[in-house]
């Protein structure tokens, strides 16, 4: 448990509290793109981590659509053996992950100090075969697994971090394969080093079989200091085990480690091997998906700003006047969901469609919500705020339609300092005099609008 925050930044005793939300710490860790700090909820108190994305440099290395490929992938696969992406924040030149505090570090420490007893293995080995299996059925292949990226939480339970890069079914081409050659070379799959195609969630099983092997000896099975000697082992499955690792152990990598994806073992046959059966336990069902893949396009949008720079502190006092004196703040993840198109998963998961749209500003909401009064007057509609919130409209016609007076509301909401989003919704009333209503509204919004929902697709 961490008791006492070492802030990062300049200045003795500068506590910086991110959107009002997060107390920032120490720094865990550090890439070429990102930090990572620790951090803790202003309200809560929960531990969380940090993750602070600079725009510029992924934009300049043309990893834009990765990362927010990576930030989707997070937000759908959520299951108890998968480190959660609780929220996503911006400002004009950073994305800010906030993400599961994993607090017993990579599983890969543990190994090093030593090969584990079977039962601790097998128990690990369980908890990856589930979350994987969660992770392919929402249509993710993780392409990176390794030890380095299994996390243990506090009771020891294994938690798969790291989804850079997975790949979703969009990613398939023509011949339903994917052909990225991408992951840690000693746990690739050999398909995915003979750059001809591969199936993501076999390649998955392959490494899984790797690790498994690594859990049990305390080595790699392929080690090579030449990287083409190991990658000429990998093509033939050519490992030898130790002495220690038992017969029922070897059976199970054995059907891991094949070469011929159309013989090697299958997650389902996984999970009905008696050695993969002993003593198993879950630590919970999945959390239910969440909808909305991102179109990486959309980062074209200012999203972060100076490293945990002044723009990004709110103080405890500034908290308790925010909300009063300004839109709501809209979560950076979904907007991006919400504004996106080409990779929207919502139909998996909603059962109802909803009538309504959005649209984005560089007005400020002041303004916004002027000459949507205006526009709403013009139409003959009645108009009136919400007594909780003033950035909300209510509209609603005068005339009886089909099923009763049309009631739309419009909210304003922020994003970062220079955006807004305008979100349009209709709570009641006919849905075809709604569209009639968006037809009539929006020739007058132009001077205001930056981009609407269903345009995103030609930006």
């Amino acid at each position: 448990m961490v008791d006492k925050l070492e802030y990062p930044c300049s200045g003795a005793g500068n506590h910086h509290v991110i959107f009002g939300k997060y107390k920032m710490g120490r720094l865990l860790g550090q890439g070429t793109f990102a930090k990572v700090y620790y951090a803790r909820d202003f309200v809560t108190k929960e531990s969380v981590a940090v993750k602070v994305i600079k725009i510029d440099k992924v934009r300049k290395e043309g990893l834009m659509e990765q990362i927010i490929r990576e930030i989707a992938i997070m937000h759908l696969v959520r299951h108890p053996n998968v480190v959660q992406l609780k929220e996503v924040m911006a400002t004009k030149t950073k994305i800010f992950l906030v993400i599961e505090y994993v607090k017993g570090g990579e599983l890969f420490a543990k190994v090093a100090k030593g090969r584990l007893k079977e039962d601790v293995a097998r128990k690990y080995f369980q908890q990856l075969i589930i979350a994987v299996d969660y992770c392919h059925s929402r249509g993710v292949s993780h392409r990176d697994l390794k030890l380095e990226n299994l996390l243990l939480d506090e009771n020891e339970d294994l938690k798969v971090s790291d989804f850079g890069l997975s790949a979703l079914p969009e990613q398939l081409r023509n011949d339903g394969m994917l052909h990225t050659q991408c992951g840690t070379p000693a746990y690739v799959a050999p398909e995915v080093l003979r750059n001809k195609g591969y199936d993501g969630a076999k390649a998955d099983i392959w490494s899984c079989g790797v690790i498994l092997f690594v859990l049990l000896s305390g080595y790699l099975p392929f080690r090579e200091d030449n990287v083409m000697h190991m990658y000429k082992k990998i093509f033939k499955a050519e490992y030898e085990f130790p002495l220690w690792v038992s017969l029922d152990s070897r059976r199970l990598i054995s059907k891991l480690l094949v070469v011929d994806t159309s013989r090697r073992i299958t997650v389902p046959a996984i999970m009905r091997c008696p050695w993969f059966l002993k003593g198993l336990t879950t630590s919970g069902g999945a959390i239910e998906g969440l909808a909305g893949i991102p179109d990486p396009m959309l980062l074209e949008i200012p999203i972060l700003d100076d490293e945990l720079g002044k723009d990004d502190n709110l103080s405890e006092s500034e908290m308790s006047t925010r909300s009063n004196e300004s839109p709501k703040f809209y979560n950076a993840f979904d907007f991006i969901s919400a504004m996106s198109s080409r990779f929207d998963l919502s139909n998996m998961f909603e059962t109802k469609q909803k009538s309504g749209s959005l649209f984005t500003s560089k007005f400020c909401a002041s303004t916004i919500m002027d000459k949507l009064e205006s526009l709403a007057e013009k139409l003959n509609f009645n108009i009136s705020c919400s007594s909780e919130n003033k950035y909300k409209l209510k509209m609603q016609g005068m005339s009886e339609g089909r099923k009763g007076k049309l009631l739309v509301n419009a909210e304003v909401f922020e994003v970062a300092p220079e955006v807004a989003v305008v979100e349009f919704s209709k709570t009641a009333g006919d849905t075809l005099e709604y569209k009639k209503f968006e037809d009539d509204i929006r020739p007058g919004l132009q001077d205001i609008v930056w981009s609407w929902q269903d345009e995103n697709s030609n930006l």
